[in-house]
């Protein structure tokens, strides 16, 4: 009877090398990078188309009456309709019916709330100075309760002739008094004041050189000084 060997036994798999565990991960974080970047790429142009069709749409939405619009330009200065060197795009559109009278202005603004950005479009008529109109385009807002934003009739009913002055302010459901008030959502308080702080940022930023765009427009709503 022959005795047992002291020698091991050779394993035809050898224990993978620290080496070579790096350069598997690094391969398998290359081409899964290169799947995240490849779909990004394509998905980013029918991501964007479909921004702007939810923008287009927005915009008759809040105006009452829009049969067209254009988006302006601000030259550092004034808001043009002629866009060029020196120009850049402003979040303000200019609504037309179908006659081609200017019937307001769809203003483009964002605030944070509860749980990331809110993105929002109001509509603006210069002559009554109200906001005649509100969507929302982008919320993250806890569903039950921040989403009511753009859900809740009773709080979209605050944007249909909304006074800008002397400023926006949001107030508990049930206590509005004047015309420039938001009631706030019960249990979404952070969601609305988002909303009611949004549209005061905007009215702030675009309300006076609204104003003054609307104060050169023509009979026929063509503005003159931007000719």
């Amino acid at each position: 009877m022959s005795e047992p060997s002291n020698i091991p036994l050779r394993s035809d798999t050898q224990e993978a090398g620290p080496m070579r565990l790096v350069a598997t991960l690094g391969l398998a974080g290359f081409f899964a990078g290169l799947l995240l970047v490849t779909g990004f790429v394509y998905t980013l142009p029918m991501i964007e188309a479909n921004k702007a069709e939810s923008l287009r749409v927005a915009v008759y939405q809040v105006l009452e009456g829009c049969a067209g619009f254009d988006q302006l330009g601000w030259d550092g200065q004034k808001l043009t309709t002629q866009l060029g060197t020196g120009v850049e795009l402003a979040p303000v559109y200019l609504g037309r019916d179908a006659s081609g009278r200017v019937i307001g202005f769809a203003v483009t603004t964002e605030e944070p709330g509860f749980q990331d950005i809110i993105r929002a479009i109001y509509g603006y008529d210069p002559t009554t100075d109200q906001i005649i109109g509100m969507e929302i385009l982008e919320s993250k807002e806890t569903p039950g309760l921040g989403d009511k934003i753009f859900k809740d009739d009773a709080f979209r009913a605050n944007f249909t002739a909304l006074a800008v002055q002397p400023a926006i302010v949001s107030v508990k459901k049930g206590e509005k008094a004047r015309p420039n008030e938001v009631e706030a959502i019960t249990g979404a308080t952070i969601s609305s004041k988002a909303v009611t702080r949004l549209l005061q940022k905007g009215m702030e930023a675009w309300r006076q050189p609204i104003l003054d765009f609307q104060a050169q427009l023509d009979p026929q709503g063509e503005n003159t000084k931007s000719q």
